[in-house]
Formats: structure tokens, C-alpha cells, sequence
């Protein structure tokens, strides 16, 4: 049996969210490509018009919701229930927190998200962070063996408004990294495009050809100690691996950095994993626009090679003003 025609008014709280994913969130049973379908038809249709899966809602809009059948699927398992030691976990974790932004110091090793063979992870615990309907909810990344300064929406408006001053490039981020060598000059600018290489491994390499995406990356010495640095590192885009990779490419691969390193990245004495660090983020916040910075402090074995190099755990960086 199929429902009938529904109209449903978007929430204040829905403000900028992707139809696909206010879909996902009212609609779970609708696979994405049932959606695309319906869309394609013009049977869901947002305001009276035809719409797309990204069209961005707004407030007080209408969306047609047409007759829909049930689930002939196996049903979901249940997702498990959220855990008390996973609150307790998350708040340890916690540099700041408001009514509109939750930021953790991420750290190294733990995933952002869950995949094949990652069970443990944060967005897996943020259901125990749950408030009035509404739990935090992730609006960019960190890699599994990156840690530092992690930026959580705790409503969906806040999501939307985080999600586009990153997408705008409102969002400026300082990593501290740990590497072989040191870069001539000791500050400048990586602008070097990435692409995806071709392979069951997820690895990007420089491309000049159409196929690159254009990345950019400002870097400054902060300290040298012998065959290795104490780097700053700002991204100006957001391209996946982008600063192991363009630290590569200057002859000063990211300690630690197997994959795009190789034996350079192996120092002795110094702790085999990634040393790359988040220290810092500085954005406009999301309900009062005014610019908040977060500063993570350092810990994990990139705190031990500090102490053992005698590098400032509490450096200062100052960039050049953007363009």
C-alpha cells in the first residue's frame, strides 16, 4: 500500500540544508536513487517547481512528497544505543563548546568517520551527544592519523552556515608539522595541483594537466633542529592529502608520511607515525558571524618529538594577509 500526497514545510532549523539530505533525514526508506528518480519525474517538487537533489532549502518553503511505498527490504539493524562512556569521551575532548558550535582536539589515530573496516569513530559517538532531537553533526575532516582542531555543528542551520564559510574559503586553518629537511626558501607558497591516481588505494599526486584540481598551501620554518623542521603549514584549499602531498613535492615529505615520503619520512629516534597536527582554526561563527579562533593544544607523540627536539609547544605563527 502507498501513502498519499504529503506537504511538509521546512523548519527554521532546516534553513540551508541539501534536499537530498532533508530527504534522508524525513525519508530514510527512499534509496538516493529513487529520489534522483522522483525528482527526475517532477513528482517531489520544492515551492511548486522542479527542484534538485543539492537545492539548498529554504524556511517556510513547501516540498510535494508524492506517494511513496514502503520498504520491501530487509529491514535495518538497529543502530546501537547510545553509550554513556562515549559523552564522557567526547567532552574530555572538548576545546570549546556553545549553543551553536561543539570543537574537539581530534586525537591521532581515531577516525572522523566510519568506513569498511573502522567501527570506532567520532561521528559513531555523537548520537550520545544527542539534546532535544538535535546532535552535533560533522561539517569537514581530519584524517584518521591527523589530530588537532575538529569544528562539530550542533544544529542543522549552524551545519549549513559552517558548511559554506568552508566552502567560501572563510575558514582559516595552521598545521604544525614535523619534517625531513628544510624548505628554501623558509617561507612561501605551494601552488601545485592535485588529482586522485588511479588505484584501489586512496592516493593523490601532482597534476598540472586539466584533470588537477587547484591547490594552494602557505608554509613557514618555524624552528630547524638539525635534518629536520618544525613547519607551519596554511591550506588555502581543501584538497584531499594536499599538505603531505605538497610537502613532498618541496623535498620536506611530513615525518611519519610513508605513503608520500617514503624512507625520507623515516627519522630515528622520532616515533614512526604521521606528525601532522590541526593547532589552530579561525572562522566566522555561524549564529553571530563574529570571527572565533580555536587553538588545540599539542599532545600524542607529535608533544613527545617536540620535547625531544625542544621545539615551543606554544609557538606563534603569523600569516600574511590573503589576497
Amino acid at each position: 500500500m502507498v501513502s498519499a500526497v504529503e506537504t511538509v514545510t521546512v523548519k527554521e532549523g532546516e534553513a540551508g540544508m541539501r534536499l537530498d539530505r532533508w530527504f534522508r533525514a524525513h525519508y530514510p526508506s527512499v534509496r538516493h536513487g529513487e529520489l534522483e528518480k522522483l525528482l527526475r519525474t517532477g513528482q517531489v517538487r520544492v515551492g511548486g517547481g522542479r527542484a534538485k537533489a543539492n537545492r539548498r532549502l529554504e524556511p517556510g518553503e513547501e516540498i510535494r512528497i508524492p506517494p511513496l511505498r514502503p520498504a520491501t527490504d530487509r529491514p535495518e539493524k538497529p543502530k546501537p544505543a547510545p553509550r554513556r562512556e562515549d559523552a564522557a569521551f567526547l567532552k574530555r575532548l572538548s576545546l570549546f563548546e556553545d549553543e551553536a558550535v561543539l570543537a574537539l582536539n581530534k586525537p591521532f589515530g581515531l577516525s572522523v568517520q566510519g568506513g569498511e573496516k573502522t567501527s570506532r569513530h567520532i561521528d559513531g559517538m555523537l548520537a550520545a551527544l544527542e539534546k532535544d532531537g538535535e546532535r552535533p553533526r560533522l561539517v569537514h575532516r581530519l584524517d584518521r592519523d591527523t589530530g588537532g582542531v575538529l569544528i562539530l555543528a550542533k544544529t542543522r542551520l549552524a551545519a549549513a552556515r559552517l558548511s559554506e564559510a568552508f566552502r567560501r574559503h572563510e575558514v582559516e586553518k595552521t598545521y604544525w608539522a614535523l619534517v625531513a629537511g628544510a624548505p628554501r626558501p623558509r617561507r612561501g607558497t605551494i601552488d601545485l595541483a592535485l588529482a586522485k591516481k588511479r588505484g584501489a588505494e586512496e592516493r593523490m599526486e601532482a597534476d598540472e594537466d586539466d584533470a588537477g584540481k587547484k591547490a594552494v598551501s602557505d608554509y613557514q620554518i618555524v624552528e630547524e633542529a638539525g635534518t629536520v623542521s618544525f613547519l607551519a603549514l596554511r591550506p588555502r584549499t581543501g584538497r584531499t592529502h594536499q599538505l603531505r602531498v605538497h610537502c613532498a613535492a618541496i623535498g620536506a615529505p611530513i615525518v611519519g608520511d610513508g605513503k608520500y615520503g617514503g624512507a625520507k619520512s623515516r627519522i630515528e629516534g622520532v616515533a614512526p607515525k604521521l606528525h601532522l597536527f590541526c593547532r589552530e582554526m579561525s572562522f566566522p561563527h555561524p549564529a553571530s558571524g563574529r570571527r572565533l579562533t580555536l587553538t588545540a593544544p599539542l599532545g600524542g607523540h607529535m608533544l613527545e618529538t617536540w620535547r625531544f627536539f625542544d621545539f615551543p609547544a606554544d609557538a606563534s605563527v603569523d600569516w600574511p594577509d590573503l589576497e
